[in-house]
């Protein structure tokens, strides 16, 4: 897009005809209070609208960037993949969606697995990715959960996931659900192990992932004005026929009637969960 355009006039030695000037792509529009801001001057407050305070979503590995310390960490179970065991075809084949969702995200599946320090403290991070089949609960994504918090018992560590999820994943049908008691299975022997699970539900968080491991956590925290629920609302109210809260489904609706334990904005989230594993586990997953 040319914004600027030079008519008429002087022309310097480099002018050889009119100029232009090229704006795109340095100027994005905030979805909650409709300003237009440099594009720069969002992404250095953490895609937080500095007019707003609106909460833009993240992709996996920035939220891993953001909360390891010094942006290091190390994948774990990296090339993880969906066999399409019931070789699904909705409006196209699964199997060729899944090629097409790796080629867009640079993903395998919609999930990643970080190890590293955070506060000083050795934790594994699983990061949920929206983009790749709406962030769906499969069984990879299942596995590669399941496998942290394994990881984490075996090496005394902390677990955190940032969910961010439209729910179960269709196409793997029940294979999909029970990932659910899969996980929660896994937590419980978390949970025996006496070391600390922070769930951090980000916008959207829904579906099987809010009505399993996402609302398990010790801490149970989320963004602000964060989409958090099982069924949509507009399937609740055709269900029930009334007309839902104002804010029904944020999470500060969530917060004020005991479903969360902190909203908290993310440029203090990290400093938050520092602080939440240092009073979880005092004699537990020791600074290293």
């Amino acid at each position: 897009m040319s914004w600027f355009k030079r008519k008429g006039g002087l022309q310097g030695p480099d002018d050889a005809g009119e100029r232009t000037v090229h704006t795109e792509g340095l100027f994005v529009k905030c979805a909650g209070c409709d300003q237009t801001l440099f594009r720069r001057e969002i992404e250095d407050n953490l895609n937080v609208c500095p007019k707003c305070g609106y909460h833009e979503r993240l992709k996996a590995a920035e939220r891993l960037d953001m909360t390891f310390d010094d942006e290091t960490w190390r994948e774990l179970d990296v090339g993880l993949t969906s066999t399409d065991p019931l070789e699904f075809t909705d409006t196209k084949r699964y199997r060729e969606r899944l090629i097409d969702m790796r080629k867009r995200t640079g993903l395998f599946d919609a999930i990643i697995t970080g190890e590293g320090k955070v506060g000083g403290r050795t934790v594994v991070i699983c990061s949920m990715e929206l983009s790749f089949v709406g962030g769906s609960l499969g069984c990879v994504v299942g596995e590669k959960i399941t496998r942290a918090i394994e990881r984490c018992i075996e090496t005394r560590a902390a677990f955190i996931v940032f969910s961010a999820s439209g729910g179960a994943r269709m196409q793997e049908g029940a294979l999909s659900l029970m990932q659910m008691a899969k996980i929660s299975a896994a937590l419980a022997r978390l949970d025996e192990a006496r070391l600390p699970f922070i769930s951090v539900l980000t916008d959207p968080t829904t579906g099987g992932v809010t009505a399993s491991f996402a609302m398990l956590g010790d801490f149970n925290i989320a963004e602000p004005r964060a989409l958090i629920g099982f069924a949509g609302p507009r399937v609740i109210e055709q269900t029930i026929k009334q007309k839902l809260p104002e804010g029904f489904q944020r999470s500060e609706f969530l917060l004020e009637h005991g479903m969360l334990d902190a909203v908290v904005e993310r440029k203090q989230l990290k400093d938050f969960i520092v602080n939440s594993l240092d009073f979880m586990s005092p004699n537990g997953t020791k600074r290293r």
